[in-house]
């Protein structure tokens, strides 16, 4: 099982209305938990206006190529795209800013 966290830049005037907005529908963690996605929590950095995501996966890539496939994936990509630093959040631009692991203790 791999560890991922990454980045994800959240224009610093929309990140009130972001937050308030992202309620996850039932059908879209089903399609994470579907793609093999576990583990996954998402923190905001607010002087920053970023958010900070932590997820488990046996093969992460892998895993985020099958929740992308999804219908109800790309709905929720469209609807999010509007709140995201050019870029940012679009997985196929690469736009998760993927974060370097350098300390681990179990």
């Amino acid at each position: 099982m791999e560890r991922v966290c990454f980045i994800l830049k959240i224009k610093e005037e929309l990140l009130d209305d972001y937050l308030a907005e992202h309620q996850v529908w039932p059908e879209m963690l089903e399609a994470i938990t579907d793609a093999g996605i576990k583990n996954y929590s998402l923190f905001v950095n607010r002087k920053a206006s970023s958010i900070i995501g932590y997820f488990e996966a046996e093969n992460p890539q892998e895993s985020l190529e099958k929740l992308g496939k999804t219908e109800v994936s790309k709905k929720w990509q469209a609807k999010f795209a509007k709140y995201f630093v050019s870029g940012s959040g679009d997985m196929k631009a690469g736009g998760l800013e993927w974060m370097e692991q350098y300390f681990y203790l179990a």
